[in-house]
């Protein structure tokens, strides 16, 4: 048994989310300059190079990527022979967002009730989950989720008769509806199984996947590269202004599913798709 102190993850919590908000991630910033490179639309060549100016400016300077900073997502796997030792794990976590949200100069965005909008003034509280898996770490995997992207989102409860090819088009037509709105270019995570709210799980997990990296089923590894083409094909290009580079990737995750069921759940980020994760 190995004994961790909520300080400790803690003071992890606080340091990941001013990493993820100053710092584009490696893969995202490589496949901006992949399209660049590729971009037939002038202004969209332009547009992605400004991007990459923008992210390099954020992490030299360390400030915000972009003036939304999120509603912090927390995912974290937690050991089965792991002890958290110290006061409440969720209110440590919480105040490990107030401090970096307030030390870092982070645009606090979260309300405290959605229909009364008060402000709570200090970007909390996080969405955190968790999960036990074996072993003696914790794996701690931060999102600061801009609503932009995140309002583009949807779910639908398809039919098992759809098929794969109504799967594709749900998605394509997400993101056609979506338009300019999640300031293109995008990151797509689809969830497909399980049930309603896990498909939506799935689909902001996905997120967490570097875009250099598909599926290891090869199935749904094709089916990754297909959905990209198709959404790229679109024409709604960076910032919605035209171009191919209407998304950098596309990353499914699957679950099984009751036999009368087919949840699909389509996650849209930005292109500053921000996490960041360290092992305890």
């Amino acid at each position: 048994m190995r004994e961790v102190t909520t300080e400790e993850i803690k003071a992890a919590v606080k340091r990941l989310l001013l990493q993820a908000n100053y710092h584009l991630c490696n893969d995202v910033k490589q496949k901006l300059i992949d399209f660049s490179k590729v971009e037939v639309s002038g202004l969209g060549k332009d547009i992605l190079n400004s991007l990459i100016r923008n992210a390099e400016a954020a992490s030299k300077n360390e400030v915000a990527i972009c003036q939304d900073t999120g509603m912090v997502i927390i995912f974290m796997e937690i050991g089965q022979d792991v002890h958290i030792a110290g006061d409440s794990i969720n209110d440590c976590i919480n105040q490990a967002v107030k401090e970096a949200y307030e030390e870092g100069y982070l645009r606090k965005s979260v309300v405290e009730d959605p229909l009364n909008r008060i402000n709570t003034g200090d970007n909390t509280p996080a969405i955190i989950y968790y999960e036990i898996v074996p072993g003696e770490r914790i794996d701690i995997k931060v999102m600061p989720k801009g609503f932009g992207s995140e309002n583009m989102s949807a779910v639908k409860m398809l039919k098992p008769s759809d098929g794969v090819d109504t799967v594709i088009e749900f998605i394509i037509d997400t993101v056609k509806k979506a338009g300019p709105n999640p300031c293109p270019p995008i990151i797509v995570g689809v969830g497909i199984g399980g049930t309603m709210e896990k498909a939506a799980l799935l689909s902001k997990k996905s997120l967490l996947r570097p875009i250099d990296q598909h599926n290891k089923n090869e199935f749904y590894e094709n089916l990754e590269k297909k959905v990209l083409d198709k959404i790229n094909n679109l024409g709604i290009g960076p910032q919605g202004l035209g171009g191919i580079t209407t998304a950098l990737g596309v990353n499914i995750e699957y679950y099984p599913t009751h036999i009368a069921g087919l949840p699909v759940a389509v996650n849209i980020s930005c292109h500053a798709t921000r996490h960041a994760q360290v092992t305890i």
